[in-house]
């Protein structure tokens, strides 16, 4: 939380994506326009960041129900919820445990459905085949202290997230941040467990019936994980939402509130301004 809470103002708490952290969210933080128009709180998933737990195995569902626990411990009432691709598949976790605390959703860079074949043929990632070489190379008995990802797996996340053409500056510091953040045996079985909740995580199709409060749904046109027909789709399926829309960024990257922060912050101030209190 870059600034004191106010609760005069509307909260967002911010989710990030696949072994990033709270710095994901630094374009938010720094913008005053939108900082002085609502309270940001980041909080980093279980295996990610700063967060820790004693349990080795941990879930999306898992994380759900801690960032609900953490709205209720800083005795934040109900928030909106913004989560950059993983982060978006939380948000909906969120209302769905807990409508009372949720006020709307914004997932950028998402999608609703396990790692299914339906996704692939509509132009989607690989997921199972991403990630598997990757749990199946993390998958050990023996302690390894001098475990941290290797280069390619820093620049295979910037090219997805970033694009290829992305900044060098922007590849150094997440380069250096991730082999930081999963340095040594704990960070080898935190980064495995995140990347097998990435693999077998269970879609949310027949739960998004449930979803009863607004949804702006926040999709780059160069998303090369999850792909614009598949949001098409999906956004049909908030059915009793009061409002439930597509925001299509141009050129914006799977990463969106980091490529295209302008355009992100800009509706996120129309959303939350719209629906606070309404």
């Amino acid at each position: 939380m870059p600034h004191p809470y106010d609760p005069s103002r509307p909260t967002l708490v911010l989710v990030n994506s696949f072994t990033t952290s709270s710095e994901l969210f630094r374009e938010q933080f720094g913008d005053e326009k939108l900082t002085s128009t609502m309270n940001l709180l980041a909080i980093e998933l279980l295996g990610h960041g700063k967060t820790r737990t004693k349990s080795e195995n941990f879930t999306y569902w898992d994380t759900a129900i801690m960032n609900c626990q953490v709205m209720e411990a800083l005795g934040i009432k109900k928030a909106f919820v913004l989560g950059s691709s993983q982060g978006g598949w939380i948000t909906v976790r969120m209302a769905l445990l807990r409508p009372d605390l949720v006020g709307g959703l914004i997932p950028l860079g998402t999608s609703m459905d396990y790692e299914s074949e339906r996704t692939r043929s509509l132009g989607c990632w690989d997921g199972v085949a991403a990630c598997t070489p990757l749990v199946e190379a993390w998958t050990s008995n023996e302690p390894t202290p001098n475990f941290e990802p290797d280069d390619s797996f820093c620049d295979y996340l910037m090219d997805n997230g970033f694009g290829k053409d992305s900044d060098t500056s922007i590849r150094d510091f997440w380069k250096k941040t991730i082999k930081a953040n999963y340095r040594g045996d704990d960070g080898r079985k935190r980064i495995r467990m995140a990347t097998i909740n990435l693999r077998e995580r269970d879609g949310l199709h027949g739960r998004l019936f449930d979803v009863r409060c607004p949804v702006m749904w926040l999709h780059g046109t160069s998303d090369i994980v999850y792909s614009m027909a598949n949001v098409e789709e999906e956004i049909k399926m908030f059915v009793n939402s009061p409002d439930a829309k597509l925001v299509t960024v141009k050129d914006g990257h799977h990463l969106l509130s980091a490529s295209h922060p302008k355009e992100v912050d800009e509706a996120l101030i129309e959303f939350v301004t719209q629906w606070h209190k309404a």
